[in-house]
């Protein structure tokens, strides 16, 4: 069988992106980590699956599927080439569309300028909603992790986060902590590590070590609990740019109870097919 995909990047962050609204596919986690396998498959961080609605009230449900196989909750990179690819595609002509994640609904924006806005919701700061075992809802709290006692801030943006502040992110040990943080006991479902240098109250820099892929050029929903921790911390503006090796993205947030807005690049790269292996 020959399974016809779209590979796609937001500021460096890759996807195969596939169409399962008018071809039939069943990814189990092992066709997964085949499809995401740089050397042996089409390479990826991630891959997003386009589905039929659940219902009337949104346009697409949006499945996520890290390389490791494991299926999880939100892709803010992800959602941009995901609005992007059903707009040339030809599966929608409308410039914004409503999306249903396991997460939640999501509603990404083709802007113009081909840039994509996307609304990523409220932030969620309540330890078991996270999930984060712990006994305070405080914004900032201590984890231990390689024998260190760090400062980070817990907060899901429809998937985990664990947020610290360094003086020179790039002097900063991602690949040292970040496998310690992700799979730290307690966070039960893991967690993305976000590393992040305020260098102005409208501008920082960010490296994350994400859950199920490594350290990945930019993460769009670790750019969004970032700017959200500057801002609990009280340390950045409304609007700030977020510089990642991959590039640039633009954060807002008008403060608690309000949803985030991400806007950045979404870029396909080039389509293919690939023979799957016999069921």
């Amino acid at each position: 069988m020959k399974l016809k995909f779209s590979k796609m990047q937001g500021l460096g962050n890759d996807f195969v992106v596939i169409d399962a609204v008018r071809q039939r596919l069943e990814l189990t986690p092992t066709l997964a980590r085949s499809l995401a396998d740089r050397h042996f498959g089409i390479g990826c961080d991630q891959i997003l699956i386009v589905e039929p609605p659940p219902g009337p009230e949104v346009d697409f449900r949006y499945r996520i599927f890290n390389a490791d196989g494991g299926e999880v909750e939100q892709c803010g990179n992800g959602a941009r080439c995901f609005v992007r690819f059903v707009h040339d595609e030809g599966l929608s002509s409308a410039a914004a569309i409503r999306v249903q994640t396991l997460s939640g609904v999501i509603a990404p924006r083709l802007e113009a300028d081909g840039q994509v806005t996307v609304d990523m919701g409220v932030p969620i700061f309540e330890p078991a909603r996270i999930p984060f075992l712990s006994d305070s809802d405080a914004y900032v709290q201590p984890l231990e992790a390689g024998g260190r006692r760090i400062a980070i801030t817990a907060l899901s943006m429809g998937n985990p986060h664990a947020v610290q502040i360094v003086a020179d992110v790039e002097a900063a040990p991602v690949g040292e902590l970040g496998p310690l943080i992700e799979r730290h006991a307690r966070f039960p479902q893991r967690v993305n590590a976000g590393f992040m240098e305020v260098t102005g109250p409208d501008e920082i820099r960010l490296r994350v070590y994400e859950r199920g892929a490594g350290e990945t050029l930019a993460c769009g929903t670790g750019a969004c609990a970032a700017v959200v921790t500057g801002r609990v911390r009280e340390l950045l503006a409304e609007h700030v740019r977020v510089h990642t090796h991959g590039g640039d993205l633009l954060i807002a947030w008008g403060g608690p109870g309000q949803p985030v807005f991400m806007t950045g690049p979404a870029v396909t790269v080039f389509r293919g097919e690939i023979e799957l292996p016999a069921a």
